[in-house]
């Protein structure tokens, strides 16, 4: 009995615990025991299978960043058709904008300076009239303004048309009486009643003529 109790073993009790209960302080964790050797060729082949993914990776990158530089260079030497054919096209499309924006401008011009001079438009046929009256003649105040007025509405690029004799031109004239005569062979004004007005490539108004056709 003594024997038995002898030779049986004490059970041996390992305190894992983190914080020493006597000390409150944190404990160092255990070396591993000296039997318990590392696993050399593992940790060094893990170890070299990480420095050759880094290795490759960097010269993987490395070579990526040259690649894409010399391909740069070498498309900026020697431009592909592709490239070539996208430059004219761009190039194309931004000078027919440039077209279409110029004359939308022209355009937007015209009919603001066509709506400003629209309204001189009577004042220069009383001009007109009076002139034909002989209210124009010499150095009067009054020819001297109305000289004055129509130079101001021509500088705008307003221009009157409508003279007698000219042929008659349905586009531009306006007729407002027919006269049969063995003196013309074609249709031709005889008189202007209203003068007509062109600004830049518009029709501003057209003339209002007495048109004597052939008999």
């Amino acid at each position: 009995m003594t024997d038995e109790n002898q030779n049986h073993e004490e059970p041996v009790i390992r305190d894992k615990r983190r914080i020493d209960p006597e000390t409150g302080e944190v404990r160092t964790p255990p070396a591993e025991g000296a039997g318990e050797q590392p696993a050399p060729a593992a940790e060094s082949t893990d170890a070299a299978a990480s420095d050759s993914t880094g290795a490759g990776a960097v010269g993987e990158e490395e070579l990526t960043v040259e690649d894409i530089l010399n391909a740069a260079q070498a498309e900026v030497q020697e431009p592909s058709d592709e490239h070539l054919a996208d430059l004219k096209r761009v190039t194309a499309e931004y000078a027919n904008y440039r077209k279409r924006t110029e004359a939308n401008r022209e355009v937007e011009r015209e009919r603001a300076v066509g709506a400003a001079v629209a309204v001189l438009l009577p004042v220069l046929d009383d001009l007109d009239r009076a002139e034909k009256h002989g209210d124009l003649e010499g150095d009067a105040p009054f020819a001297t303004i109305a000289a004055k007025l129509r130079a101001a509405v021509e500088k705008l690029g307003l221009k009157p048309f409508g003279e007698t004799g000219e042929a008659f031109d349905p586009q531009r004239h306006e007729a407002i009486f027919q006269q049969p005569s063995d003196e013309v062979e074609v249709d031709t004004v005889a008189d202007v009643v209203e003068t007509g007005y062109t600004l830049g490539g518009t029709l501003l108004r057209a003339a209002k003529v007495v048109v004597k056709t052939p008999a």
